[in-house]
């Protein structure tokens, strides 16, 4: 249980970095002498660089435990966040966001790692929906506590103050996290080739090929929506003041919460992940494209719509789970971490191209430019969805779990093919 309260509070650290630009954009901005596309352009190089900060979590997880791994990668996050305090215009806002957003890599990732090794895999999706929802409320601390906190102190205060509790949250991770015991991996080799060897094992899962479109287009169109344009949405589209705006995204951020922890229950009622989410992204891009057509015409509506894209959109641990289904346990750190790079890839992709489809479309009035953006928003998940509906349900072939009772898994076993997952073990508790 500490385990999993430390590892919470690193993950709504995570869950706040990556979206609290949205409201600290129309004081951050104009004192930096940013435009949207500039800030669209910030928000981007934060999930690109915690993209590619996944290479490393997934092997040190595998190699060193989350331990030292969730708590070096947030010293990193933590230095990001005092040094976008002192920028002073793009170049040093872009590097003190790429820094965070690689800081913020393993927090997520060390927590499914120890669910992947304490817990059978069919209690993997409750348990990182728990993990997911809870942690969502650092979103709810970035929506209305943020505008009315960055009113009061000023945005480079409330960045200062990150930066001291996420150097906290990396001492209570090395202070209070116990790292499970470490695998052996059948499929380690010469050193200049192991390292990419699990990465390029689950990029071969054929299993998986038809889930990377839903885990690419999925989490992007969603965090999107809520980190960089719901706010300009309201404000430019409904003429909200800031604190409606502060108000329309903590409906949406309380949404995203609820859905998220509402995914394990329904979960475990329908005992499958990959119906589970298929039904959840479906709604979600119906949901979208319905705000993109119909959105700007009322208020309520677009509020609505928003929540509902939120509650539904948050399928992120069920896709999750479902993947988790085909990795071998000696493969589950970089099993986990190859998914998020998909998942965050996805965002960096989207949200760049974001900023370039709102720098394209300066003629239009700002209900068509939005409307048109959630449009391709919904369209895009709806088609990657119809492409998950091929993917399949779990491994053709399974092998009976055995564990020993000191959380190890038999020597003499062979490993396991690439689409059957092995049993965890019970070396840490989460």
């Amino acid at each position: 249980m500490t385990a999993f309260l430390v590892l919470l509070l690193a993950y709504t650290i995570s869950q706040f970095d990556r979206g609290f630009l949205a409201m600290v954009a129309p004081d951050l901005g104009p004192d930096l002498g940013l435009a949207a596309s500039d800030l669209a352009l910030l928000s981007a190089g934060w999930f690109l660089a915690f993209a590619i900060g996944q290479v490393p979590t997934g092997l040190l997880l595998d190699r060193v435990g989350p331990r030292r791994t969730v708590a070096g990668f947030l010293v990193l996050a933590a230095l990001g966040a005092g040094l976008l305090g002192l920028a002073q215009g793009f170049a040093g806002a872009a590097a003190a966001m790429a820094l965070i957003g690689l800081g913020c890599a393993p927090a997520l990732m060390g927590g499914l790692y120890l669910f992947g090794r304490s817990y059978p895999p069919e209690r993997f999706a409750m348990l990182s929906s728990v993990m997911i929802g809870l942690g969502t409320s650092g979103d709810l601390l970035g929506s209305t506590p943020l505008a009315l906190a960055s009113h009061a102190f000023g945005w480079r205060t409330i960045l200062v103050g990150l930066a001291l509790v996420t150097l906290a949250a990396a001492g209570l991770v090395l202070w209070l996290i116990e790292d499970p015991p470490r695998l052996s991996d059948p499929s380690k080799g010469p050193t200049k080739t192991s390292i990419w060897r699990g990465f390029a094992e689950v990029a071969r899962m054929r299993a998986l090929w038809p889930v990377f479109p839903v885990v690419f287009v999925s989490y992007a169109v969603v965090i999107a929506t809520r980190s960089l344009w719901v706010g300009s949405y309201l404000g430019a589209v409904h003429g909200l003041d800031p604190l409606q705006r502060g108000n329309g995204t903590l409906a949406m951020s309380a949404a995203m919460a609820a859905g998220a922890i509402g995914y394990g229950p329904l979960e475990r009622l329908v005992r499958d992940p990959k119906r589970t989410a298929f039904a959840g992204c479906l709604v979600t891009g119906l949901a979208l494209s319905v705000l993109g057509l119909f959105g700007g015409s009322s208020t309520a509506l677009a509020v609505v719509l928003l929540a509902l894209t939120g509650a539904a959109g948050l399928s992120y641990g069920i896709l999750m789970a479902h993947a988790r289904r085909f990795f071998p346990a000696h493969l589950l750190g970089r099993g986990v971490a190859f998914m998020n790079i998909v998942f965050m890839g996805g965002a960096a992709a989207v949200q760049g191209l974001s900023a370039a489809f709102v720098l394209g479309t300066g003629g239009l009035a700002p209900d068509a430019v939005y409307g048109r953006l959630f449009l391709a928003y919904g369209l895009a998940l709806l088609a990657a969805t119809a492409v998950y509906a091929f993917a399949p349900r779990k491994p053709a072939f399974e092998r009976p779990n055995a564990v020993d009772p000191g959380g190890m898994e038999p020597g003499p076993t062979p490993p396991p093919p690439a689409c059957a997952p092995a049993a965890p073990g019970r070396g840490a508790r989460a």
